[in-house]
């Protein structure tokens, strides 16, 4: 087990990290929401939840564009920032 650990990338085992955060947030979020048992106060914990999944989405993009910064030309780079840019117009407009 650990020979398999040590062979896993760094920025994949941070990005990876990073979605068992999200994961665990999410999960406690319906329990607190289950545990209220509260139509408004379920709302107010969905709605701080809006800010976890794009932050999570931008830090991993981030990690991953940073490890693959050196590999990637500017154009491609380029797009790829033009796509998140998008996806983060669509979410919040």
């Amino acid at each position: 087990m650990k020979h398999w650990l040590r062979s896993i990338d760094p920025s994949v085992m941070a990005m990876a990290g990073m979605r068992m955060v999200s994961a665990f947030i999410e999960l406690s979020a319906a329990l607190l929401m289950l545990m209220f048992n509260d139509v408004k106060k379920a709302l107010a914990v969905n709605a701080a939840l809006a800010v976890v999944g794009p932050t999570v989405m931008m830090v991993t993009m981030a990690i991953g564009l940073l490890s693959l910064a050196d590999e990637l030309s500017f154009s491609r780079l380029g797009l790829v920032a033009l796509g998140i840019a998008l996806i983060l117009f669509a979410i919040y407009k």
